[in-house]
């Protein structure tokens, strides 16, 4: 089991985002997520760690397991965590940006996270976002490291199923 879980909240055709405070990826726009506790499940995970980072009460079983994200190096206490989506009511009224105590919440369009040019986005996600927000299957996304500068991204289907 990996010790942490990451989520994209989707509206539309934007993702809800943190600009982080704190490492990994200080200053960084990132998904939402955190560390799992003992005797938690990843779903429960994330359910909670939206809540504690944007206030927002969603439904656990409206979180789709997309799939893993692992690294060979990069320490960032664990070497894994579950990726999942949610897709937001378009009617939400969530005004951002807004600060929060783990960093800036915000829309961003997803081209605009995607991009490889994005040097303001976490390094791995357009290596895996894409994937995660059209592919029916999901994948070990394998980030390989060298000196904390990501090299290569390694795409392996996984059957693992968490929802």
């Amino acid at each position: 089991m990996y010790k942490y879980t990451l989520g994209f909240l989707i509206k539309g055709n934007q993702i809800l985002m943190l600009n982080r405070n704190k490492s990994p990826w200080m200053g960084s726009w990132n998904g939402l997520g955190g560390k799992i506790q003992i005797n938690e499940t990843p779903q429960a995970c994330i359910q909670r760690e939206v809540f504690e980072e944007t206030g927002l009460e969603l439904k656990v079983e409206n979180f789709i397991f997309k799939g893993v994200v692992t690294w060979d190096e990069f320490d960032a206490m664990g070497n894994g965590l579950y990726i999942y989506i949610y897709h937001l009511n378009e009617k939400l009224d969530l005004i951002t940006p807004l600060k929060v105590d783990e960093g800036i919440l915000d829309f961003k369009d997803i081209s605009w996270i995607s991009s490889f040019e994005n040097e303001g986005v976490a390094k791995n996600i357009p290596y895996f976002l894409p994937s995660v927000l059209n592919d029916d299957i999901n994948y070990n996304y394998l980030c390989k490291f060298e000196d904390r500068i990501l090299k290569e991204v390694v795409k392996k289907k996984v059957d693992v199923c968490l929802d």
